[in-house]
C-alpha cells in the first residue's frame, strides 16, 4: 500500500526547527502579549517574533519557490503550524492569513500582478510585510453565495471607467492583519466586494488588492476573548478608490471564498489538534504526579486513565486526518472542498472536548492561571467560530459535494479527483422563509 505516515529527515527538521522557534522565541513573548489589556498593543508586541519568523522561512513558507516562497508543500506547513500552535495559536493565525491573501494572487494574479506582490512578500528588507483576507461582515457572511442581491456580501463596489478605477462603500468585520502593526493598514488586504447591485453572490463578488496608504478606510481593533496575539478589525470604506488594475477576479468571487477556506481548512484543523495536544501534554504530565490527596498518582485510577485514552486516540485521529486532507490537496490542487469541510469540523469539535476532559482530569486547579489549560480553554473556543465557522460554511460546502451526482463514498479513500462546482454550493442558503 502507497500509504506511508513516516516523515521525511527534512520534514523531521522543519518539525524541531519549528518547536525550537515556538518555545524559545514565540512562547515568552506570546504569553506577555496574551495578558496586555489593550488587543492592538498586545498584537503590536508580536511583531518582533514575526520578524523572527519572516527570517526562519514561516511567514511565506507556502509560497512557490519562483516568486521567492519557501515552496512548501501543504503537508510541510502543516508540520510547522503544528508546533507553533501548540505554544500559541494566535501568533500563526497571522501566518496562515497572509496565505489566505496571497494565494490567490497565486491562482488568479496576472504574470505582472504576481511578480508586484508576491515578490514584495518575499523580499521586504523590514520583515514585517503583513497580508489580509477580506471578506467577513458584520451581517454575516455565511449566506456570501445566496442569489438574492440583499443578501450576503454587502460591500459594494461602484464602477468608474473613465477614472478607470472602482469606489468601494460599505464595513468589513473580522477580518485579521487587515489594519496592519499601526492600524494604517496591512501592506496589501485581499477584499471580496459587490460588483452588481442586480445579482445574487454566484455572479456578483469581485476581488481586489487594496494596497496599505489607499485613503478612505478606517480600522477599529475587536477586542477578543481570545487568539489576543493577532489582530481583527472592523474596516469602514468610505469612497475607497481602486484602481482596475488591482482586480484579482471579476464575478467569481464566491469560487475564491470557497477555494480559499479550503486551503485554510487543514491548516486551522492541525491548529485545532495542536491546542488539543498542549492540553493533553500538560494533563498527562500531571495525572502522573498528582495524587489528588490520594497515596498514588491519579493516572493509576481507571477513570483517568480511561479518559487519557480517549484523549490520546481522538488527537491521533485528527491530526491523520489533517495530513490526510493537506496531501489530497498536494496531489488535487484547488479540489478537496468536502475533505477541508469535514475535516475542519472534525477537528474542531473534537479540539473542545480534548480540552474540557483534560480540565476535568486536572480537576479545579485547571481554572488557576498559573497553568496553561485556562488560556487552552479560552483559545478552544475560537476554532469552531473562524475560518468560515463549522455550523455554516465549513459544513455546507461538504453537504454540497455529496449531494452532487459525481460523489460518491469513496472518492477520498481512492483520492480520486473531484472538481468543485456552482452546482455544489448553496446549499441551504436559498431558502425563503417569508
Amino acid at each position: 500500500m502507497p500509504i506511508d505516515f513516516d516523515l521525511t529527515d527534512e520534514q523531521k527538521q522543519l518539525k524541531y526547527h519549528a518547536r525550537d522557534f515556538a518555545t524559545g522565541v514565540l512562547r515568552p513573548v506570546s504569553e506577555h502579549a496574551d495578558a496586555i489589556t489593550d488587543p492592538q498593543h498586545a498584537f503590536a508586541t508580536m511583531k518582533p517574533v514575526y520578524r523572527a519568523a519572516a527570517e526562519a522561512g514561516f511567514t511565506t513558507m507556502f509560497l512557490p519557490r519562483e516568486f521567492g516562497g519557501g515552496g512548501a508543500s501543504n503537508i510541510d506547513f502543516l508540520i510547522a503550524i503544528e508546533e507553533l500552535c501548540a505554544v500559541d495559536p494566535g501568533f500563526p493565525t497571522i501566518v496562515l492569513v497572509n496565505g489566505l491573501a496571497l494565494m490567490p494572487i497565486v491562482w488568479l494574479g496576472s504574470d505582472s500582478q504576481k511578480e508586484k506582490w508576491l515578490r514584495r512578500a518575499t523580499s521586504d528588507p523590514d520583515g514585517s510585510f503583513l497580508a489580509g483576507w477580506v471578506v467577513s461582515e458584520r451581517g454575516g457572511t455565511a449566506n456570501f453565495d445566496h442569489p438574492s442581491p440583499s443578501a450576503g456580501i454587502q460591500l459594494l463596489a461602484d464602477h468608474h471607467p473613465r477614472q478607470r478605477n472602482y469606489a468601494l462603500n460599505g464595513e468589513k468585520h473580522w477580518p485579521c492583519n487587515a489594519g496592519g502593526w499601526d492600524l494604517n493598514g496591512a501592506d496589501l488586504n485581499v477584499c471580496v466586494a459587490r460588483t452588481d447591485r442586480t445579482k445574487g453572490g454566484e455572479s456578483a463578488l469581485s476581488v481586489f488588492v487594496i494596497e496599505r496608504g489607499t485613503q478612505g478606510i478606517e480600522y477599529e481593533v475587536i477586542d477578543k476573548m481570545a487568539h489576543r496575539t493577532c489582530q481583527n478589525v472592523t474596516m469602514t470604506f468610505r469612497d475607497v478608490r481602486i484602481p482596475e488594475e488591482n482586480i484579482l477576479t471579476q464575478g467569481d468571487g464566491d469560487l475564491l471564498i470557497q477555494r480559499n477556506f479550503t486551503w485554510s481548512s487543514p491548516i486551522a484543523s492541525i491548529a485545532a489538534v495542536a491546542v488539543a495536544r498542549s492540553a493533553y501534554d500538560f494533563t498527562l504530565k500531571w495525572a502522573k504526579t498528582y495524587t489528588g490527596g490520594g497515596t498514588s498518582p491519579i493516572i493509576n485510577h481507571q477513570a483517568v486513565g480511561n479518559l487519557l485514552t480517549e484523549v490520546a486516540s481522538r488527537i491521533e485521529a485528527g491530526r491523520y486526518f489533517c495530513w490526510k486532507t493537506a496531501h489530497y490537496m498536494d496531489k488535487h490542487p484547488g479540489q478537496g472542498h468536502a475533505l477541508g469541510g469535514m475535516n475542519k469540523t472534525f477537528c474542531g469539535d473534537l479540539m473542545q472536548k480534548v480540552v474540557y476532559d483534560c480540565m476535568r482530569i486536572v480537576g479545579v486547579n485547571a481554572l488557576d492561571r498559573r497553568f496553561p489549560l485556562e488560556k487552552l480553554y479560552r483559545e478552544a473556543m475560537v476554532f469552531p467560530l473562524y475560518d468560515a465557522g463549522n455550523l455554516a460554511m465549513q459544513r455546507r460546502r461538504a453537504w454540497g459535494v455529496m449531494a452532487d451526482s459525481s460523489f460518491s463514498a469513496d472518492t477520498f479513500v481512492d483520492g480520486n479527483p473531484l472538481e468543485f462546482t456552482r452546482s455544489m454550493q448553496g446549499y441551504g442558503s436559498h431558502i425563503d422563509h417569508s
